[in-house]
C-alpha cells in the first residue's frame, strides 16, 4: 500500500511542479499551484516518515 501511495505521490508532484512552473510564467495562478505542490510533497513523504512507535504495555 505504501508503494502505491508513493508512486501516486510522485505523479502528483510532477504534475504540481509543471503547474508551478506555469504559474511562475504567469499562465496559471500561483495561489493554487504553490499549495498543490506542498500538499503533493506532504502526501508523498508522510509514509516515509512514519515508523513503529512504542504504544505502551498491554495487559
Amino acid at each position: 500500500m505504501n508503494q502505491v501511495r508513493i508512486f501516486v505521490g510522485i505523479i502528483i508532484i510532477i504534475i504540481s511542479y509543471f503547474f508551478f512552473l506555469l504559474s511562475l510564467m504567469r499562465v496559471f495562478p500561483l495561489w493554487i499551484a504553490g499549495p498543490a505542490l506542498f500538499a503533493g510533497l506532504v502526501f508523498t513523504l508522510s509514509p516515509l516518515a512514519t515508523h513503529k512507535r512504542f504504544k505502551g504495555f498491554h495487559k
